[in-house]
């Protein structure tokens, strides 16, 4: 039996797909203001993720496509990010491992989903990725901004959460792998 593809959610995360590449603006508008429209703006699209899970979940309108591309966009938009903030130079040279561990773990829990998917197991996230999520957004967002916001120094403040991403990255990485080995 075929799904429909064409449902509120995955149109959603196709929007989600189709706005990423709005950070691609970031070397040549990354004056205070661009900074600020593009912080928003990778803000809001960010926020399409809860949107799109929250009606998928609440009209039954979960698909097989959606499960896949809506963890796709949310990859394809932080890693975007990732790159054009390291290629400003908004994440400076101490901080690069943590961009390597970010993406690496990216890759793996992937490429993880996609090895259960053949298997017929689908891995959703877990409360800690989920948090994992939540403070890369809120680091990405806050280095977006990278200048100071109602007195708050938002580049330092970005680097800091950028950290606790990191480690909540590795942790919940190794969590999928080791549940995913020990079910296998």
């Amino acid at each position: 039996m075929a799904e429909n593809f064409w449902t509120l959610p995955n149109g959603i995360t196709l929007v989600r797909i189709l706005l990423t590449p709005l950070l691609f603006a970031l070397p040549w508008h990354h004056g205070r203001w661009w900074s600020g429209v593009i912080a928003l703006a990778f803000l809001l699209v960010s926020l399409t993720d809860v949107l799109d899970g929250y009606l998928a979940r609440s009209y039954g309108q979960e698909t097989r496509i959606g499960k896949l591309l809506d963890p796709l966009a949310d990859k394809l938009l932080v890693m975007t990010a990732l790159f054009m903030l390291v290629a400003v130079g908004r994440i400076p040279p101490w901080a690069l491992p943590l961009v390597v561990v970010i993406l690496g773990r990216e890759f793996a829990v992937t490429g993880l989903r996609g090895i259960a998917g053949t298997q017929g197991v689908a891995i959703g996230a877990s409360g800690l990725g989920k948090w994992k999520a939540g403070f890369q957004i809120a680091a990405l967002t806050a280095l977006l901004i990278h200048w100071p916001l109602l007195g708050l120094p938002a580049h330092e403040i970005g680097l800091v959460l950028l950290v606790i991403a990191t480690a909540l990255s590795s942790i919940s990485g190794y969590a999928y792998m080791r549940d995913y080995f020990q079910h296998s």
